[in-house]
């Protein structure tokens, strides 16, 4: 922190994009604290295998969240394990307050919360989370080795967990309400070679069952006849998106109607010196390394914010 108490940047979050900006806040010479409330890595710790960050073919999501938080700390970036209640903006300085009850005040703050799964909505699905309901096929998905379980979605993600769960359970449905997946096409190719994954095409859950053992089956729907029937499954895999997690965001922060966080081409947002990056903001590409990018964007930006202000004294 520097002499006066006041850091030049608060990041909060752990996640690609807030270790990129950790990293080029550094690089800036920028008095810089990373807070984060679990591991560092955020989602991308969840990932079993990356195959699109560039410069490595084959990592895995836990590999690639050490590397970026050992190149973070190899230039020496603080770091706070807590998690931030509230952001107050102000016109000198913004405060940034943590569950343990300190104070962290300072010139400009870079919002890295990233997002969380959208659920279906469905009856069942909040009664048996952990239960035979899950949201991560990595954390999850050995206790259904050699068992049937339903993946619930037709985008890279809910692909990508379908292929991954392939390798440990006996059979995969992949559940998709359209007749096409959205996924990429040489992973939509992986999941019409793989034999142990079938594609239920126009199909959407309407309920999860249950017995004392956890889940044994769902209800399922065809979006086109109405056709209704039940499927034994053990597991419930929903992928389906995810949500800004956008609740300490101050309410005077502009967003569009799903919830995002409208940020200019900094990553700035309405209010000057605070910026949002990667699944927060409003944007079409969700990946690690347009994560990455927004970081350093929004880093460099509050480099020069940072500067500006000091030099003015507002």
């Amino acid at each position: 922190m520097s002499e006066n108490g006041i850091y030049d940047l608060v990041i909060i979050g752990g996640g690609p994009g807030g270790l990129s900006a950790g990293i080029y806040a550094q690089r800036a010479s920028l008095k810089t604290v990373l807070v984060e409330r679990g591991a560092p890595g955020g989602q991308i710790m969840l990932t079993d295998e990356v195959e699109n960050y560039p410069g490595f073919e084959h990592i895995t999501g836990a590999e690639l969240a050490m590397k970026m938080n050992q190149h973070a700390e190899s230039l020496g970036l603080e770091t706070i394990s807590d998690e931030v209640i509230a952001i107050e903006p102000g016109e000198k300085t913004h405060t940034v307050r943590l569950a343990d009850g300190k104070v962290l005040n300072t010139l400009a703050v870079i919002i890295a919360t990233g997002g969380y799964p959208r659920k279906l909505g469905i009856p069942g699905e909040n009664e048996y989370y952990g239960k035979g309901v899950s949201y991560c096929a990595t954390c999850d998905g050995f206790f259904f080795r050699d068992r049937t379980v339903i993946v619930v979605g037709g985008g890279d993600t809910a692909v990508e967990e379908a292929l991954y769960l392939a390798k440990i359970t006996k059979r995969v449905y992949l559940a998709h309400r359209r007749d096409a997946l959205r996924a990429s096409p040489i992973l939509q190719k992986r999941t019409f070679e793989n034999e142990k994954i079938e594609v239920l095409w126009d199909t959407v859950l309407t309920a999860v069952h249950a017995d004392d053992g956890g889940v044994n089956s769902v209800s399922l729907k065809d979006t086109k006849s109405d056709d209704t029937r039940e499927l034994e499954v053990d597991g419930v895999f929903v992928f389906i998106g995810y949500l800004p997690n956008s609740k300490i965001v101050p309410e005077v922060i502009k967003r569009n109607d799903g919830g995002y966080i409208l940020t200019d081409d900094k990553c700035e947002t309405n209010v000057p010196g605070i910026y949002a990056i990667g699944d927060l903001m409003e944007k079409f590409a969700r990946q690690i390394v347009t994560a990455a990018g927004d970081g350093c964007t929004a880093a460099l930006a509050a480099s020069l914010f940072v500067e500006l202000k000091k030099a003015t004294n507002t």
